[in-house]
């Protein structure tokens, strides 16, 4: 059963669960046997002799210990000390060689250990009629669980019941903003991952609301178990610098043998005896083998991965050095990386003027007095520590404190001198929030939501001017909220939304976004000056991603920007042929992400994929180099940069 296209109740039978009573301590242990404890499977780790046995497998590293036993026997059968020492410094060239790539892997049992991190400890769950808190390992599909702000969500599940839920899912899908969940929704088959808005996902987070699910994935079914399996089951790739290394070494063995057999064949021929020609040949051969290779590799990319910390970038694996200069086509998430991951109120619209000021530090009274009001009808918090600032809450309302605080209100002192008397919530059906607060003596509600809803509730205000600005904010990917309010005499003893979302006069707009790094776009114009692609791969909507890579110099024209959905439409074939043409991906799952990087792989490209997602690590492995965001990052995928 595909379970975000079903009804809630066909779900609840499907698992032989009940919605109210959830499943028995029997039922539970039976399926526990069936589908597995609700953990991450583990592979078996390699013994550190196991990976030190592994790095022999390298062609040259195979002739050079060759040449080393080689010149052993020659050494003992002339019986010479000074003989001795090639062998012996070859072979220490080979250890040492070995012995760094031992210290240099452990990427994927990191990404296991950092996916594993992201699963919850415990779990409210529904068992025999009753509530209690288990080990979230012990959850199994069909379990019905109890979630609320602040929780992290152990398992994936269909919602039943919902209260205005909001999930943080940026790391799954790559959304800027918390995820608006509907346990009665409808959702498509093929919907994306980001548009299923009927489920909740194991190591996601609650932010808002509460909900009743039930249970539908764990483990290794979860969609985190699915990006776990693809870590697993992408095999490591060399880089161009190991693959040219491995292809030389093969090429000198080949040569020496010849070298060694036609010099051998010569001497007999000319009468030397078979004993020394043979020594002598072997001894060619040997000195034809470059011993000292290997090491000056070493040396010269390490001293690259020096001058990379010196630039703030920590490198992984040495040959990674090389690659990064060899790069020819930048694959890049959006969320994070190339934008900031917070959300930026940028633009404000006064109604009764009918002007639009984008925001400053410095702002017109009429402005200031629009983020005041903002403000006042916000839940959340910006703190501040120094110079840093951490945003508590909602993001798009703590855009709006922010924005108001850089104009010299901030969000303590707005409260302390206009109080909350009143409030009704956010709530997913109305999509708006109120507040009744004292202001010069008046009692104002104030209140904030999408300008659809915010239209069916003002009488005054000018509602077609105010939508034709919402259409050009939204064509510009910001996301855009009305603030309205209006004056009354008493609060009542139990307000009621027809109570005081009625009646209410526009007051103005304001626009926000999740907005592009400077860095990122000076990036992106060292990268086009260099010849390399730039592409964006985002979980994201398409409009938002192409507006965000216009401004960057990603999208120009003629290129092309589609979904996921339309990615999954195209044959293998197609992609390759189109492939150069397409600049923007967008609403993307963690598979998508693979194919696009075997793309341009297929078409002899040195591709990198850069990224700070759980979402990103399968691509960010399947790269010629990974690289992962070092602050905003999540462990996974740092765990598979190089």
């Amino acid at each position: 059963m595909i379970f975000h296209e079903a009804g809630r109740d066909d779900v609840v039978k499907e698992l032989s669960s009940n919605a109210v009573s959830g499943l028995s301590e029997e039922q539970a242990a039976q399926k526990r046997s069936q589908f597995g404890e609700n953990r991450l499977k583990e592979k078996k780790k390699k013994t550190n002799l196991q990976r030190f046995a592994e790095q022999f497998k390298d062609a040259m590293i195979l002739i050079l210990i060759a040449a080393a036993v080689i010149s052993f026997v020659v050494a003992c059968m002339e019986g010479e000390a000074k003989e001795f020492f090639e062998p012996l410094l070859i072979l220490l060239i080979v250890v040492l060689n070995a012995v760094i790539g031992v210290m240099q892997e452990s990427k994927a049992e990191k990404a296991l250990d950092a996916l594993k991190s992201l699963s919850a400890p415990h779990a409210r769950v529904i068992r025999n009629g009753s509530e209690k808190v288990i080990d979230a390992a012990e959850l199994v599909p069909g379990d019905v669980i109890h979630l609320e702000a602040g929780d992290f969500i152990p398992a994936d599940a269909r919602l039943l019941r919902s209260t205005s839920l909001k999930c943080e899912e940026s790391a799954l899908t790559g959304e800027s903003v918390p995820a608006e969940k509907d346990a009665e929704l409808m959702v498509a088959k093929d919907a994306p991952l980001g548009d299923r808005s009927n489920m909740v996902f194991s190591g996601c987070s609650v932010t808002y609301g509460t909900a009743t699910a039930i249970v539908t994935g764990t483990g290794m079914d979860t969609e985190m178990g699915k990006i776990a399996n693809l870590l697993d089951s992408e095999a490591e790739n060399q880089t161009p610098l190991q693959q040219k290394l491995s292809q030389l070494g093969k090429y000198l063995g080949v040569m020496a043998l010849v070298a060694c057999a036609i010099i051998f064949v010569v001497g007999i021929a000319n009468g030397i005896p078979a004993m020394e020609i043979f020594m002598t040949a072997i001894s060619l051969a040997v000195s034809a083998i470059p011993e000292g290779l290997p090491a000056i590799v070493t040396v010269v990319l390490s001293i690259g991965v020096q001058r990379m910390v010196k630039k703030n970038a920590i490198i992984r694996s040495l040959p990674a050095v090389e690659t990064l200069g060899s790069a020819s086509v930048i694959c890049s998430d959006k969320t994070g990386t190339l934008t900031q991951n917070r959300m930026t109120l940028v633009r404000a619209y006064w109604d009764e003027s009918g002007k639009t000021e984008e925001i400053t530090v410095e702002n017109s009274a009429e402005i200031r007095k629009l983020l005041c009001y903002g403000a006042l009808c916000c839940d959340g918090a910006v703190v501040f520590n120094g110079s840093e600032e951490t945003h508590i809450g909602d993001p798009t309302e703590t855009s709006i404190i922010y924005a108001a605080h850089k104009n010299g209100m901030p969000k303590e002192e707005l409260a302390k001198k206009y109080p909350r008397l009143a409030e009704l919530p956010f709530d997913s059906d109305r999509k708006l929030m109120s507040t009744v607060n004292r202001i010069d003596g008046k009692l104002v509600v104030i209140t904030k939501g999408a300008f659809d809803m915010m239209a069916q509730r003002c009488s005054a205000g000018n509602l077609e001017k105010a939508r034709i600005e919402t259409e050009q904010m939204s064509a510009q990917a910001l996301r855009v909220l009305a603030i309205g309010y209006k004056v009354i005499d008493e609060i009542p003893a139990n307000p009621t939304s027809e109570e005081l979302e009625n009646g209410l006069t526009l007051m103005g707009l304001v626009g926000m976004i999740d907005p592009p790094r400077q860095e990122a776009a000076d990036a992106v114009a060292v990268c086009r000056k260099a010849g390399i692609k730039p592409v964006m791969i985002t979980g994201d909507h398409v409009t938002t991603a192409s507006a965000i890579a216009k401004a960057l110099g990603i999208m120009e024209d003629g290129d092309q920007a589609i979904t996921g959905a339309q990615l999954d439409q195209m044959t293998d074939r197609e992609l390759d042929q189109n492939v150069e043409k397409i600049s923007v991906y967008a609403r993307v799952s963690p598979e998508n992400k693979i194919r696009i990087v075997k793309a341009w792989q297929r078409r002899g490209q040195v591709v990198s994929m850069t990224g700070d997602g759980v979402n990103d690590a399968p691509a960010l492995k399947a790269a010629d180099i990974g690289c992962a965001m070092g602050i905003t990052g999540t462990d996974v995928a740092k765990a598979q940069r190089t």
